[in-house]
């Protein structure tokens, strides 16, 4: 079975830093592009970051550019989020997310994932 297990998610004060982790098993990890996703109380799904599956091709939402960083270990099938600079409107539920097919495209609709973790949570206040 496919699985995806968030961890490293807390409540850390304005200007601090998370490393998010998501687990990956069940399915070739290296051959898919992955995502993070975030929801905060209230709000909708947003795209956070995105990773092709080489680890080489990244993009971010235009609000944590320059503070967010999307990596992967292939080898420990594990995909990260560097969190940097975390301000309040960054709490929220963190999920990452399998893309269906090994395409390099951001998608932004959920019909382009079939995988999801089970989400951790981010909150930032002082």
């Amino acid at each position: 079975d496919v699985q995806l297990v968030e961890s490293g998610g807390g409540l850390v004060q304005p200007g601090g830093s998370l490393r998010l982790s998501c687990a990956a098993s069940g399915f070739t990890f290296s051959n898919y592009p992955m995502t993070w996703a975030r929801q905060a109380p209230g709000k909708g799904l947003e795209w956070v970051a995105f990773i092709d599956k080489h680890g080489v091709f990244t993009k971010y939402i235009d609000s944590v550019k320059g503070r967010f960083t999307i990596s992967r270990d292939n080898a420990k099938n594990t995909l990260y989020l560097q969190m940097n600079g975390l301000k309040p409107e960054d709490t929220a539920v963190y999920y990452c997310a399998k893309s269906r097919t090994s395409v390099p495209i951001w998608y932004t609709q959920k019909e382009g994932y079939d995988y999801w973790g089970q989400g951790t949570q981010v909150t930032v206040s002082s």
